[in-house]
């Protein structure tokens, strides 16, 4: 397993630092249904760096909001209780029952003539196609001054993958930390590239992040996910003047890297945590 590192300095114990791990991609090979671990396939080769500047992390989780009013409620409460019938080997026989249901559920919301306002929801539909900014609403707010009870709820609506953004400032001082951050870029750039084939273009490489104090995981900060690498910049002007070594080595190059974890985090990610252990860290 080769590794690369900028500075060219030994890491000690007590020395903080982020590790990158390169490993092949393998479909199906890896879990994300909220294991607190994620098996990662075997590294070939990582990524020695500096501890980067504001470190950060963020958690989401998407909501929608979503209303349903007392004639849509009723609507399709009888629905379900006609189909139920329907989908029954005696419908025949149970069909006046189903259309009860359906009555009765309507009945039950209070909201006077139900009829009327289907016949209004059905004319502002029409009127909208020819271009009007009509709703059943607004037609009840002009006619007498209240609207529908939407009954708004705040409703989970799905997952998010967190994105990580990472900026290395890196100025060589001799020939071999040149030769290591020329191949650090390298290297990141040919992982992050699609594989190119005949009929199909294959998945990228896959990253494993992680911030270590000496040979160990670091005790405070936040674990990841493995991760895609979606996008990287290189500023070989990190001065802002073109400057290079006799050998044409920028004498200052900035690399800005943007991951994004390949699964969502679940609640028992955090199962193998202990919030008062001194060494489990924050989580995810």
């Amino acid at each position: 397993m080769a590794d690369l590192r900028y500075p060219n300095e030994f890491i000690y114990e007590s020395t903080d630092w982020f590790r990158i791990g390169i490993a092949a991609y393998t479909p199906g090979s890896l879990v994300g249904s909220g294991t607190s671990t994620n098996t990662f396939p075997t590294e070939t080769n990582y990524i020695i760096l500096p501890m980067p500047s504001n470190i950060q992390d963020g958690n989401s989780v998407a909501y929608d909001e979503n209303g349903l009013n007392p004639i849509a409620a009723a609507g399709l409460n009888g629905a379900t209780a006609l189909m139920d019938i329907t989908l029954d080997s005696n419908f025949f026989k149970t069909g006046g029952a189903a259309l009860n249901k359906v009555k009765e559920e309507f009945n039950n919301i209070g909201a006077g003539n139900v009829l009327d306002l289907l016949k209004k929801s059905l004319a502002a539909e029409a009127i909208s196609v020819f271009g009007g900014n009509i709703t059943i609403n607004s037609l009840l707010a002009r006619e007498s001054g209240q609207i529908l009870n939407p009954n708004m709820e705040l409703l989970f609506s799905g997952v998010t993958l967190r994105t990580f953004r990472f900026s290395f400032k890196m100025t060589p001082r001799d020939n071999d930390e040149s030769a290591n951050i020329r191949k650090i870029i390298y290297t990141l750039k040919q992982n992050m590239a699609p594989k190119n084939g005949s009929t199909f273009v294959g998945t990228p490489n896959v990253f494993n992040l992680e911030y270590k104090k000496g040979n160990q995981s670091h005790p405070f900060l936040h674990k990841f996910k493995p991760c895609f690498l979606k996008d990287m910049a290189v500023n070989y002007t990190g001065e802002n003047t073109y400057a290079t070594y006799s050998d044409g080595t920028p004498i200052s190059m900035t690399m800005d890297l943007t991951f994004q974890e390949m699964f969502p985090i679940y609640d028992n990610d955090y199962s193998g945590f202990v919030a008062s252990s001194a060494t489990q860290g924050v989580g995810y």
